[in-house]
């Protein structure tokens, strides 16, 4: 099983960017599909974005679509997720999470399809 670990949160202005990052070790990235949830206090935890292994299939959220972009570089075993405009709504633990099974959308989406997970790193975005 990879072991992920993401980086790159902190705090940010309303309309500024953010790059996170989902370094894998443990196995080769480029077997796994990867996903990026995010959980804001209190409330449950949310897709945000996915990326196939060979990139093919790409799905965001209707909430990030257009300002959020996810990329992956198998050849650094890392998985990007660069958030541009955000809003105080996006501030929330990000965690990318793996998988290895093609899904149907509306299954790709669901935190329960995904059984191995990172850390999660801390976005803040002040108004």
């Amino acid at each position: 099983q990879v072991q992920l670990v993401e980086s790159g949160g902190g705090l940010v202005q309303a309309g500024g960017s953010l790059r996170l990052s989902c370094a894998a070790s443990g196995d080769v990235l480029s077997s796994y599909n990867i996903a990026w949830f995010r959980q804001a206090q209190g409330k449950e935890r949310e897709f945000v974005a996915r990326i196939s292994s060979a990139s093919r299939v790409i799905l965001y959220a209707d909430s990030v679509k257009g300002r959020f972009t996810v990329s992956r570089d198998n050849a650094e075993n890392t998985v990007y997720l660069q958030m541009n405009s955000l809003k105080p709504e996006d501030a929330a633990d990000y965690y990318c999470a793996s998988d290895r099974f093609g899904r149907a959308a509306a299954q790709a989406m669901v935190a329960t399809s995904y059984d191995n997970w990172g850390q999660g790193t801390q976005v803040t975005v002040s108004s």
